[in-house]
């Protein structure tokens, strides 16, 4: 047999039995439990809401309820019941459900409580539990603000925020047109846009935050205003980076520019040719950290355990934002031996949609981030440490443990817009490292939450001591103990937490919104 068409075949077997165990872990999820969407007795917040928004509001077990509980990307968002779900049809639904919420707040706080009010909830995306969801409180889950409309000229999108990445490039591919949007098509628009956003065109344009040229947000006070560079411009700059801290955002327009197919997919290698994968990503990095290809988009090195085969792979995923194969900035990739190879010419969509499938609804699910210099010793020690995870959680049943690594230019962060991301002042690369968990059962918390936090701490602390650690954590890769504001710099912080006093000076996003990450205020008692 020819030995590439031989590495093909075990690439492909790989790839089906992966697939398979995948399957098999979401059909043997528990069978949903319609009763425990019963309405349990209905609160005076949520009865207000649906005399409000009688065709609006939902609860248990009303079909609609149940769709939206099940949809949540993770396994731990779906096991969280919240009082009523708030489907709004359009701002002005929003902004009636937001003046109800903060009547309630005003009523608790005045009485010496501090509700959990509210959730919302964009593409329900995040594997934090509580991140769109809330337990007895109410969830306001923006999927209906899915309209994406380009300008007649192609500068920019109209794009709602309950839209996937998907709903997007597939209207946008038609038109020859591309905004800096999310890499994974099932994504929600708003919050991977709220929390910086990394593209594939990131490299040409900046971070997905850096392209938004209004936001349309419905504060506190259940006012609809605009933010944009010429009004109320602390808060579009704030926006870019800050979460979910000022309001909701319901309406986006994006800058847009010309785009055709790209060349894009994974390169599956043996785990045998891991430190070859890291030098050429090592070697990648430094090299682009100047005058970098503006089309070369990543590159995302994944080493893999599955724990049901025993195995481990190399996956690395390669995009260049213009249909030319194998530009020369890969070439240290190319050179590396490799099992299998899905790249190839096609649509942004198909790009997106490649990503989407490899990690897919219905898991438990899990990131955690940290932030190094481009150091190669420091990059052994990561892949150390991910073999470290592999062999303590190798008994957790289902698992599939992932490291990726991607690289960050400085460049990027001053392309386009101002933001509060704090990498203006970054002059050297750096790598983003996270790790993704999937596993099956609940009783394997505890000990993924245990190791992957020990793991992160250990990089951080040689990290720490060789001189190459970095404050920054992508907001959007966290895990639900870090801290992303406190990278963005002490000043960008303190911009934020006056903004935040400034939008919603009583603090209902602060204190009775759970989901994203807050500002560490406590003057709004």
């Amino acid at each position: 047999m020819d030995i590439s068409w031989g590495n093909a075949l075990v690439a492909g077997i790989f790839l089906v039995a992966l697939s398979i165990i995948i399957h098999r872990i979401q059909d043997s999820q528990p069978q949903i439990d319609h009763a425990r969407f019963d309405s349990a007795e209905r609160s005076k917040v949520s009865l207000a809401l649906a005399e409000a928004l009688p065709e609006s509001v939902f609860f248990g077990p009303h079909p609609v309820f149940v769709e939206s509980i099940q949809s949540y990307w993770a396994v731990q968002e779906r096991d969280i019941v919240p009082r009523c779900i708030v489907r709004p049809r359009n701002a002005e639904e929003v902004a009636t459900a937001v003046g109800i919420l903060k009547h309630e707040y005003d009523d608790c706080t005045r009485h010496g409580r501090v509700p959990s009010l509210l959730a919302v909830r964009s593409g329900g995306h995040s594997p934090i539990p509580g991140a769109a969801n809330i337990d007895g409180g109410i969830v306001i889950d923006l999927q209906l603000l899915n309209k994406v409309v380009p300008s007649e000229d192609g500068s920019c999108v109209d794009i709602g925020t309950g839209a996937r990445w998907l709903d997007v490039s597939t209207i946008l591919d038609q038109r020859c047109l591309a905004v800096a949007g999310g890499r994974n098509s099932a994504v929600g628009v708003g919050g991977l846009t709220l929390g910086g956003g990394i593209s594939f065109f990131s490299p040409r344009v900046g971070f997905v935050c850096n392209n938004i040229l209004s936001y349309e947000i419905v504060l506190a006070n259940g006012t609809i205003v605009t933010a944009s560079e010429t009004t109320n411009p602390g808060l579009w700059r704030a926006l870019k980076g800050g979460s979910n801290n000022f309001g909701i955002v319901t309406r986006f327009v994006a800058r847009s520019f010309p785009s055709t197919d790209v060349w894009s997919g994974f390169l599956y290698m043996t785990a045998s040719k891991a430190r070859q994968v890291i030098q050429a990503f090592h070697n990648y990095t430094q090299a682009n950290a100047g005058i970098h290809d503006a089309y070369a988009a990543g590159p995302l090195v994944c080493f893999t355990f599955v724990q049901k085969l025993g195995v481990q792979v190399i996956a690395t995923n390669l995009v260049y934002t213009k249909p030319e194969p194998w530009p020369a900035c890969f070439a240290g990739f190319a050179a590396i031996g490799r099992l299998w190879s899905t790249v190839k010419v096609r649509s942004l969509t198909s790009a997106t949609n490649e990503l989407a499938m490899s990690s897919p609804a219905g898991l438990r699910q899990k990131f955690i981030t940290t932030t190094v210099k481009n150091d190669h010793d420091t990059l052994i020690e990561i892949h150390a440490a991910y073999e470290k995870g592999a062999k303590v959680m190798r008994r957790v049943r289902h698992l599939i443990w992932t490291l990726v690594l991607q690289p960050l230019f400085p460049v990027i962060a001053k392309k386009s817009q101002p933001n509060v991301l704090g990498l203006d002042t970054r002059t050297e690369p750096l790598v983003i490292v996270l790790f993704t968990v999937v596993w099956k059962d609940t009783a394997d918390d505890e000990l993924v939450d245990r190791t992957t936090r020990g793991i992160i701490g250990d990089i951080d602390h040689y990290a720490s001591s060789k001189g190459t650690a970095d404050l920054y954590r992508y907001l959007n890769d966290c895990d639900y103990w870090q801290s992303p504001f406190d990278g963005y710099g002490a000043d960008n912080k303190q911009f934020l937490q006056e903004i935040s006093r400034q939008y919603d000076p009583d603090g209902l996003f602060q204190r009775a919104c759970v989901g994203g990450f807050k500002l560490d205020m406590d003057d709004h008692a």
